[in-house]
């Protein structure tokens, strides 16, 4: 089973999506299933994890309900407020939707401090209680208080979303490898290969200046803790769908078989526990 393991939907308005700027005026328009699975079936992906762009409960009751009307729609990671000591009761409510399979919180707009919040990580110790996973939404400068919160969390199964978002357009590798590698010795971490057109120049990137990032992740996590994801529509401002499926598809075209069916959806699959159809 073929999965995006990172996309998103969402009904625009300026309001709720400032952080589309005008660099990326292009995805300034409503984004729905319907336009997501025209993208999936001229790719040959069987289903997608949709992951939040908003910091609401609301949104995450939205893209649950998108799913339970959308079969290609496996999983949902959802936000809630880990901060609150109530958070488990909610979690509760929540977890009784099948496909909500993981919660997020954008981390790479906060404080590196943050991560030591000792309500937050009440909050991802409540997370194994009812079998979520974690997506971890960081930058680079802070993946070194991002090692120290993971090591608090050894059992709670993370998901690093684009690698951290490495410093692609200045074309700077250290510390991201040696922090990456690092992160990468925590069994329970495993990584997106999404978002990274996005972190180049959104005009000129050419695979061959992401293909090292690419290759610290294959070396550092290897192919059954790699998980294909476009991080569409965010990554057509700088590529479309079908070209960086394309990207990955041949980067990873020298493993073997199996090897490859991990990177392409066994990796998603087994990590959040994704439902094979409605359920």
């Amino acid at each position: 089973m073929k999965i995006d393991a990172h996309h998103h939907f969402w009904k625009y308005s300026k309001v709720e999506y400032g952080w589309i700027n005008d660099a990326m005026s292009t995805i300034r328009r409503d984004f729905l299933p319907a336009d997501l699975e025209r993208e999936i079936r001229a790719t040959g992906i069987d289903g997608v994890v949709s992951v939040q762009a908003r910091q609401t409960v609301e949104e995450t009751r939205w893209l649950l309900a998108l799913a339970s009307g959308a079969s290609f729609i496996r999983g949902v990671v959802g936000w809630v407020p880990l901060v609150d000591p109530k958070v488990g009761e909610l979690l509760g409510e929540l977890s009784g939707q099948p496909r909500l399979r993981g919660v997020r919180h954008v981390l790479q707009g906060e404080p590196s401090s943050y991560l030591a919040r000792t309500d937050f990580n009440e909050g991802i110790r409540r997370l194994g209680e009812f079998g979520l996973c974690y997506d971890l939404l960081v930058l680079e400068h802070q993946l070194p208080e991002t090692l120290a919160f993971v090591d608090r969390h050894p059992n709670q199964p993370m998901i690093l979303d684009h690698l951290a978002k490495p410093l692609i357009r200045e074309g700077v590798l250290e510390p991201w490898t040696r922090n990456i590698r690092e992160l990468a010795r925590r069994p329970q971490v495993t990584c997106k290969l999404s978002g990274m057109v996005t972190e180049a120049d959104y005009r000129y990137w050419k695979p061959e200046q992401l293909r090292p990032y690419f290759d610290v992740a294959l070396e550092a996590f290897g192919p059954r803790r790699l998980m294909f994801g476009t991080d569409w529509p965010v990554c057509l401002v700088a590529a479309g769908y079908s070209r960086w499926h394309d990207t990955v598809a041949r980067w990873i075209a020298p493993l073997s078989h199996s090897e490859r069916e991990e990177i392409l959806g066994g990796t998603a699959t087994r990590v959040y526990g994704l439902l094979p159809d409605r359920g």
